[in-house]
């Protein structure tokens, strides 16, 4: 989800959830070594190399992916001035969505519809779903933010004591998209918290749902389309979608919705954009 939205994906407990998750992974020895401020740092990250080669990760893979990394001070400034807005589900959903948006992926739709109609008879999930959360995390792309190295931020993160557990997974989890050929380190650029491509995956559920439905041997958040909307896909099946079934509040697919996005107000938009798009309201 965009930041200016006010409902980061750091903010929300999306992130509780993948912290539980996260919790009985080896990364969570790592989160004793921890600092504050770019002293360490440079030392801190030599340490990190080594525990990430620890992990099976290849050490010219490690390598490559954290070559040339440094401490950044925005980020940290980022992390720590994030706001919680209270907003009613008619005030957020009249701020994030207007006929435009609507109209761009009904269009959206038509020039995908056969990408959409393999993609929900491989995972359950409706075209309407995919296109809705696409078109409100980055407006289908368009503001999909390249401004930050993902592994500059997640190491920076990781180092600094606040949430170095939790950030020390993601940045693992992003030299593991590196090391199997997804992406390189110069095309991990997105959100300032590690937020990578058009969904704005986070790198650990990038590890765990991503799929290569393009056929090109990468699984690309970033630029391919049919990965993007079929990993989407792959992460609300992966968490219990009823194929065929509603996804409005109360049903068992609603609360599918709910695990990419705790904020509740932010579910029930997903829910009417995605009854928009399919012609029902």
């Amino acid at each position: 989800m965009r930041h200016n939205s006010g409902f980061s994906k750091i903010a929300t407990l999306r992130v509780a959830a993948l912290l539980a998750s996260l919790c009985a992974c080896p990364a969570a020895g790592m989160a004793a070594q921890c600092g504050s401020g770019p002293q360490g740092f440079d030392a801190w990250l030599q340490g990190f190399k080594s525990r990430a080669a620890a992990q099976g990760i290849k050490p010219e893979t490690v390598s490559r992916a954290l070559s040339g990394v440094t401490y950044d001070p925005t980020v940290i400034r980022l992390d720590r001035s994030q706001h919680s807005f209270k907003l009613s589900f008619q005030q957020f959903y009249a701020r994030r969505v207007n006929g435009a948006l609507i109209n761009r992926g009904k269009s959206l739709m038509r020039t995908h519809r056969a990408t959409l109609d393999r993609i929900e008879k491989r995972f359950g999930v409706p075209g309407a779903v995919i296109v809705a959360i696409w078109g409100l995390e980055t407006h289908y792309g368009a503001d999909a933010s390249a401004r930050y190295s993902i592994l500059r931020s997640l190491a920076t993160l990781a180092y600094d004591c606040r949430r170095s557990e939790f950030f020390t997974g993601q940045l693992l989890d992003a030299i593991r998209i590196v090391g199997r050929g997804d992406l390189s380190p110069s095309q991990l650029r997105g959100g300032w918290a590690g937020e990578i491509g058009q969904t704005q995956f986070l790198p650990t559920p990038y590890v765990r749902y991503a799929v290569d439905f393009d056929g090109n041997g990468h699984r690309d958040l970033v630029h391919s389309v049919p990965d993007i909307l079929a990993s989407t896909a792959n992460f609300l099946a992966s968490h219990g979608w009823q194929r065929g079934a509603s996804w409005q509040p109360g049903s068992a697919n609603y609360g599918v919705i709910g695990q990419w996005n705790k904020a509740e107000v932010y579910q029930r938009t997903i829910a009417a954009m995605a009854t928009q798009l399919a012609g029902g309201g």
